[in-house]
């Protein structure tokens, strides 16, 4: 039980890890797909705002060990990282070049959310059925908003 609290530890990292890779280039890049582009300003609330939220959950399992609090991680996570790895997977696609936070989203999110999905299922806190659901609900804001962007010229938030 205590072992997907303890690798829960490693989120905040790998997001901060992820954000400096992306930080120097995303608005550029992001304002080249959307009419209603975002400022600097913007992408830094919007990353500390994720940091926060990541902090949070990640106190909760910590104190809670519940498995809500599980579940509010992975669910968390599996927007965060594992569906914006999605996104800059399918960006760069799309662009047929670099996006910026590529390589930490194949090298860091991806692993470590499969990673963490796999001890929480062996943790047996949470069923398979349980965090299929909340990742797949969860997921969807970022991947319709991945989408608009790409492929529509728009944002959803």
């Amino acid at each position: 039980m205590k072992d997907v609290s303890r690798a829960l530890l490693l989120a905040p990292p790998i997001f901060v890890v992820h954000f400096l890779e992306e930080s120097p280039g995303f608005v550029g890049w992001f304002n080249s797909h959307v009419a209603r582009g975002i400022t600097p300003s913007l992408f830094w609330t919007v990353n500390l705002t994720a940091l926060s939220v990541t902090l949070a959950v990640v106190a909760f399992e910590w104190f809670s060990r519940t498995p809500l609090s599980l579940g509010a991680a992975l669910a968390w996570l599996c927007f965060l990282m594992f569906a914006n790895a999605l996104f800059h997977i399918a960006g760069a696609l799309v662009d047929k070049r670099y996006v910026p936070g590529l390589f930490t989203a194949v090298l860091l999110y991806l692993p470590f959310y499969l990673w963490l999905f796999a001890r929480a299922l062996k943790s047996r806190r949470v069923t398979a059925a349980a965090l299929l659901t909340a990742a797949v609900t969860c997921s969807l804001p970022m991947l319709i908003h991945g989408y608009l962007i790409l492929f529509r010229g728009g944002r959803l938030f």
